[in-house]
């Protein structure tokens, strides 16, 4: 069986990982925290923060 990991620290994800759309692809996350980082992220490289 191939280890899954959170796309964003690389740590082993469990049974029930947090999926994030970033991009406009989904990706599994270990937490919120990792969730969040992902979001500010994508939301930086696609340029829509607001100000």
């Amino acid at each position: 069986m191939t280890e899954r990991t959170c796309a964003a620290c690389d740590c082993q994800l469990d049974a029930d990982p947090i999926r994030v759309k970033v991009g406009g692809k989904t990706v599994e996350v270990c937490c919120e925290e990792c969730a969040q980082a992902l979001n500010e992220a994508g939301a930086s490289a696609t340029g829509t923060d607001k100000d």
